[in-house]
């Protein structure tokens, strides 16, 4: 299985009304490619265009939205983890205390 693939479907994992981080999903995966890293994850998440995987619920280590996210950036981003019921400390800053998904 590719890396990719390998990410997408730990993303496929992150619950409704939770987020997870790069950096959580990079730690996870070292076991399959010692050299992943957040900047990797997060070009990785970038490049998909499968609708089932959630990127929309990943995030930087400080709960920053993404502002290249597809399609509307950080705007289309919010717009989706509001609908998952998803709470936010500011515009662009996901609560973590309260949605954090440790993987």
């Amino acid at each position: 299985m590719s890396t990719y693939q390998t990410v997408y479907n730990l993303v496929k994992k992150i619950p409704k009304g939770k987020v997870t981080t790069y950096g959580l999903i990079a730690e996870k995966l070292r076991f399959v490619n010692k050299n992943i890293n957040a900047h990797v994850v997060g070009w990785i998440l970038h490049k998909n265009n499968n609708p089932l995987v959630p990127c929309h619920r990943v995030v930087d280590r400080n709960g920053r939205l993404a502002p290249n996210f597809a399609f509307d950036g950080a705007r289309e981003q919010k717009r989706r983890l509001e609908s998952e019921g998803i709470k936010f400390t500011d515009e662009m800053h996901v609560d973590l205390k309260n949605h954090l998904w440790i993987i």
